[in-house]
């Protein structure tokens, strides 16, 4: 990609969705749920199970950047989600497993997540070029662990904790471009999902596409950038590529 006409020239900073963009939720949890399971239940469905947390995950955090009801921390919203789930047919049978002490331990699952194979060193080469963030619906201690446990090296972190509810909520994208204290088009959302994304445009900041296995299903394969007729600024396959095109 050549300077002139390079999409990321200008941009001062980098905020990241965290959850499959950064971390790769789906695997990490699947084995923590099975390594925390009696001998009995090592082959229950826990990819599964972990799909319909998140899931719950989602349908929570738009509820809440509604105007809904419901909790600004991450980790009330899991433990509320968890309780449901085992309350439901389909994994009525394993609310036995876990007591109340237990449940909330499954709880800091969540904070403990692998990076994908590029995210450390992408965002190490990152943060050499440019001030790196995220900008994640998950609280401050869970997105300060994270960073611990999966050794990512953010200069700052935004999260629906701080600023009053959860994406796509306008606070958020606006919340974090005022505090970085930069016009909207010098900050750049980097996301594996599409819709962080439009949001984000919508208040002008540029656009970073990622494709990650574990998102957006048959929607990842045919975002384009702008360039080639689609709605983002760039779309990568790694935090690693994404360091090699900033200016």
């Amino acid at each position: 990609m050549s300077k002139e006409v390079n999409p990321l020239d200008g941009v001062e900073a980098y905020v990241f969705d965290v959850f499959g963009t950064v971390v790769d939720w789906l695997g990490s949890v699947t084995r923590a749920l099975a390594a925390s399971a009696p001998e009995s239940l090592k082959n229950e469905d826990w990819s599964g199970f972990t799909k319909e947390w998140r899931k719950g995950y989602g349908e929570y955090t738009r509820r809440v950047a509604n105007g809904g009801q419901g909790s600004n921390n991450a980790d009330v919203m899991h433990r509320e989600i968890l309780d449901g789930l085992l309350e439901s047919p389909r994994w009525s049978h394993l609310a036995f497993v876990w007591d109340d002490a237990q449940r909330q331990e499954m709880v800091q699952m969540w904070h403990k997540l692998d990076g994908w194979p590029d995210s450390s060193s992408g965002l190490y080469a990152m943060k050499k070029k440019a001030i790196i963030g995220t900008l994640s619906n998950g609280n401050v201690r869970l997105l300060v662990d994270m960073a611990k446990y999966a050794n990512l090296p953010w200069d700052v972190v935004f999260s629906g904790e701080l600023l009053g509810s959860y994406k796509p909520n306008p606070k958020t994208y606006l919340g974090a471009i005022h505090h970085l204290d930069i016009p909207p088009e010098k900050c750049a959302m980097v996301a594996a999902h599409i819709y962080d994304l439009r949001a984000a445009a919508s208040h002008g900041m540029k656009t970073v596409y990622v494709r990650r296995l574990t998102e957006d299903g048959d929607v990842r394969d045919i975002v384009k950038t702008k360039a080639d007729g689609g709605e983002v600024d760039v779309v990568v396959d790694s935090f690693e590529r994404l360091a090699k095109l900033m200016p």
